[in-house]
């Protein structure tokens, strides 16, 4: 009886006070929108920089900086694809700002953490 008892009131508060755990759901196609979203607003400060007069290191740095702080604290940064990140923004370089001779090792600091 006290068995029961015990059992019965243990398990009313296992359910009362459990909380339900969701697995991440993101989806590629969402994966894909964000890292074209890192990708254009790096490009546009990169852009925008080198328009000003600024010397290409410093508008990397100023790029990297600005990308880096709006970004940093998404949910989505552990899953992106760092090479093709890179690779979308020197695409994205060429076909905005027609720079051909961007080089991708230099986008190094680029990373979420």
């Amino acid at each position: 009886m006290i068995k029961r008892v015990f059992t019965i009131i243990t398990l009313t508060l296992l359910l009362l006070f459990s909380s339900p755990v969701y697995s991440l759901d993101t989806s590629s196609i969402a994966l894909e929108k964000y890292t074209k979203k890192i990708s254009n607003k790096f490009t546009r400060t990169y852009c925008n920089t080198t328009k000003f007069g600024i010397s290409s290191e410093g508008a990397l740095a100023f790029a990297i900086g600005e990308t880096n702080k709006e970004f940093k604290n998404n949910k989505l940064n552990k899953l992106i694809d760092y090479p093709l990140l890179k690779n979308s923004i020197a695409n994205d370089l060429e076909n905005s700002c027609q720079i051909y001779d961007f080089d991708i090792s230099s986008l190094e600091n680029l990373e979420f953490n």
